[in-house]
């Protein structure tokens, strides 16, 4: 949003915004998002809103709308709980840039999640128990530090670990975007109060949260994307952030977003946000890929999204590797030895015992070997050896 503001993403002509109801006077209700929606409607020269008749009008109630302004005339933003509200349920546009209205009554077309596999079921167990014990220790208060998780079959498993959990008590979450494992833990009561950017439920769940907001409304607010991912709220608040990866590296930096470096299989979304300023940055993704041909433990990230200086720990379905406290070495064997598919430990213990001394042990010459075997033979495998 700020970059739009500045003008550094050049002119907007046009824009479609979705809205449950827009006044003459230039109010627009949003749905289930807020998004950069507030800033695209003060900077688009042409506006176009689609008023959405399958979300009721009450959908108002949930959003929490402030357009920051400029720095340095921005001051403290007053949110100290998930659920704190300092704006308004609407957002605003200069009537005459409206250009049409258009009425329609879809639903959102959200697919529903996959159930839990094993890989991620072992997954979520690790991240709940490591949370569980975190908690017990006193390093954790759970239920006073909101948590935060990505989207995904992945992150929808883990939620839903944790709030089976029997050591986890009732928790509220600080985040981005909610799915459906939000909505059952909403239901159970396991989650108390949820902050988040867009609502993607399933067309099933939003169906069913849809007509129950009078049980839900006090319990959920939907902000722009300046409030559900500024970096201020999120380190006041002590965010415990929880987000999947392609591939970690054995310095502990993370690839978040692009394959062998080059092909986008995600955006980064908000994850880095969240990263780089939560109490807690946790982040997972299953030891191996495409049947073991590809290892999401390497040597070097071949694309790096977030660096070892914001990241504490890494799951895998093999374990969970802590890494506070660990100096580069250290970091490197936890890394391979809780994380790292046994097809591939060996190959990389023994990169690390023979990689140059440094303050970070790496070899130039042979940090993407894996990834050159795979582009060339479609397996990492093909780079260890026989």
């Amino acid at each position: 949003p700020q970059m739009l503001d500045y003008g550094f993403l050049g002119a907007l002509d046009w824009v479609v915004v979705e809205a449950s109801e827009v006044t003459r006077d230039g109010r627009v209700y949003l749905t289930t998002a807020g998004g950069l929606t507030p800033t695209l409607l003060r900077h688009a020269r042409h506006v176009i809103i689609e008023v959405n008749r399958f979300h009721p009008p009450r959908l108002s109630e949930l959003h929490d709308i402030v357009v920051l302004p400029r720095p340095p005339h921005r001051g403290p933003i007053p949110i100290h709980e998930p659920l704190s509200r300092i704006g308004t349920p609407f957002a605003t546009v200069d009537p005459s840039r409206v250009v049409a209205i258009v009425e329609h009554d879809e639903k959102d077309g959200v697919d529903a999640f996959d159930a839990p596999n094993d890989v991620s079921s072992r997954i979520a167990r690790h991240v709940a128990e490591f949370l569980a014990a975190e908690r017990a220790a006193g390093r954790l208060p759970i239920e006073s530090l909101p948590l935060q998780a990505g989207v995904g079959n992945l992150s929808n498993a883990v939620l839903l670990a944790l709030g089976e959990h029997p050591d986890i008590p009732p928790f509220s979450m600080f985040t981005e975007v909610l799915q459906d494992s939000q909505a059952a833990l909403l239901e159970s009561g396991r989650l108390t109060g949820d902050s988040t950017c867009a609502l993607m439920f399933s067309d099933p769940v939003m169906a069913r949260m849809l007509g129950s907001l009078d049980r839900y409304a006090s319990r959920l607010v939907i902000r722009p994307q300046e409030l559900s991912n500024n970096p201020g709220v999120i380190r006041r608040l002590g965010v415990v952030a929880i987000n999947t990866v392609l591939e970690f590296d054995l310095a502990g930096c993370a690839n978040s977003t692009h394959v062998c470096g080059t092909q986008m299989m995600n955006g980064i979304g908000g994850s880095g946000d969240f990263v780089r300023n939560s109490a807690m940055s946790i982040l997972m993704a299953p030891s191996v890929a495409k049947g073991g041909a590809v290892s999401a433990v390497v040597p070097m990230c071949s694309h790096i999204d977030h660096t070892e200086h914001s990241i504490q720990v890494f799951v895998t379905e093999q374990g969970l590797a802590d890494l506070r406290g660990l100096g580069p070495t250290d970091r490197a064997r936890v890394i391979i030895d809780r994380c790292a598919h046994p097809d591939y430990r060996d190959y990389l213990r023994n990169y690390i015992e023979s990689c140059p001394a440094g303050h970070i042990r790496q070899d130039l010459s042979r940090a993407f070997d894996l990834h050159r075997a795979y582009q060339q033979t479609g397996s990492m495998k093909s780079a260890l050896p026989r």
